[in-house]
């Protein structure tokens, strides 16, 4: 079961639960496999903490993707500043370096900010997918649950009666 998805697992349980014996005179309740349930159980919350490795491995993603922008700015503004000092020798020739080492700058600053926002909003859509992802498996866990303490509940209840009908 470990080579299954949190999707697979909750579909599974879905699955089982729908094609599940009904109970006699019980037509919404139905008798499951308690083990089997708490298995795969079990094996969502481990998996749940792969979920949240993943929205790790993209932050570092983006936090990386972040610094190799930062010094490749680096390196263009150092090779600016380096050509410009190499241009000195006239002014008229200074001038022009000057002013391309700024508009170099000005671009690798607009780079900087544009690949600033694209990782960003990667970035943000990525953990609101996997937080939409984790909520739902986490909701349908519960309900899941829910459901299963009901039934539990249900069978303990009429067990409770039957014993009491034969006293």
């Amino acid at each position: 079961m470990n080579d299954q998805h949190i999707e697979d697992i909750i579909s599974a349980l879905y699955d089982m639960i729908q094609d599940a014996r009904a109970l006699p005179l019980g037509a919404d309740k139905c008798i499951l496999e308690r083990d089997k349930v708490l298995d795969m159980l079990d094996e969502i919350i481990a998996q749940l903490p792969a979920e949240l490795k993943q929205s790790r491995t993209i932050v570092e993603s983006r936090n990386e993707l972040i610094g190799q922008a930062r010094r490749e700015a680096e390196g263009i503004v150092r090779q600016a500043q380096q050509k410009a000092k190499e241009l000195v020798a006239e002014e008229a020739i200074y001038q022009e370096a000057r002013r391309q080492c700024q508009e170099m700058v000005i671009k690798t600053q607009g780079r900087i900010a544009d690949l600033r926002k694209a990782s960003n909003d990667y970035m943000d859509d990525a953990l609101r997918r996997t937080q939409e992802a984790i909520a739902q498996s986490l909701a349908e866990v519960k309900d899941t649950r829910a459901k299963f303490r009901a039934l539990t509940e249900a069978q303990e209840n009429r067990s409770t009666e039957a014993a009491e009908t034969e006293n």
